[in-house]
């Protein structure tokens, strides 16, 4: 547009967002709860986005949080980690 260089067009980090959904709201026996948001501010390079929804119901995105590092294959076993820590259990 302006008639000036491009940059070089590479990546200088690599990252995973998480989704949280209102189910990981919910106990077993569907009781509200709120999620150990503590095991996830202990991770290096996680960065938590709550959207700051009242009412959380199955299925309604919360928030989410970003796990960035160098690499790909550093930053996806800390999410997968983090998913788990704050009771994500299903798969991809």
């Amino acid at each position: 547009m302006c008639g000036l260089p491009l940059h070089d067009p590479r990546p200088h980090s690599a990252s995973v967002m998480v989704n949280l959904l209102g189910d990981i709201w919910f106990d077993a026996d569907g009781t509200i709860r709120e999620p150990a948001w503590n095991a996830l501010y202990a991770v290096p390079n996680l960065v938590l986005r709550l959207y700051g929804k009242r009412h959380p119901r199955h299925g309604r995105k919360m928030g989410h949080f970003t796990v960035v590092d160098k690499h790909l294959d550093d930053a996806l076993p800390v999410a997968l980690a983090a998913r788990c820590a704050i009771g994500i259990r299903a798969g991809f």
